[in-house]
């Protein structure tokens, strides 16, 4: 093999291990920025951003949040129950704090994905009150 044909060859393989590593960090990256972006602030610290005033519900939430504070009847036999935050986007509470409301989406025959989780020791008159509407992807706090 004459030194052209040596170089050459080298040149290429540089060529692919660069490309590779290129690949391999792009991929790493694009993973870190994934994993990096964490749920909203528990705390709910930014309270304007991740806030909404109980009137900016929508008709269904407005009416669930009265059945709330007269303690039912609910529609939806889960309404009531306690809501685990497994996501851990809420504050951290003990098991049991938190119980879920289903609030009813105009023209589906099941519960969709719009709920109000509220916390407190008492159920009809709860500390805080938090909706969801993309099944508990995200949450806002109810200004009440």
């Amino acid at each position: 093999m004459d030194l052209k044909r040596i170089r050459a060859r080298i040149g290429s393989v540089r060529a692919v291990a660069t490309l590779s590593l290129a690949l391999v960090l792009t991929a790493s990256l694009g993973t870190f920025l994934v994993q990096a972006r964490g749920p909203a602030d528990p705390t709910f610290s930014s309270a304007a951003a991740v806030s909404l005033a109980e009137s900016g519900l929508p008709p269904q939430g407005r009416q669930v949040m009265a059945l709330i504070r007269q303690g039912g009847p609910f529609r939806y036999e889960k309404d009531g129950t306690v809501f685990g935050n497994r996501e851990r986007l809420l504050p951290d509470q003990r098991r049991g704090f938190y119980r879920e409301y289903t609030v009813p989406t105009p023209s589906l025959g099941h519960r969709g994905a719009r709920r109000i989780v509220c916390g407190g020791l008492q159920p009809r008159t709860p500390e805080a009150c938090y909706y969801t509407e993309d099944h508990y992807s995200s949450f806002r706090l109810i200004l009440q």
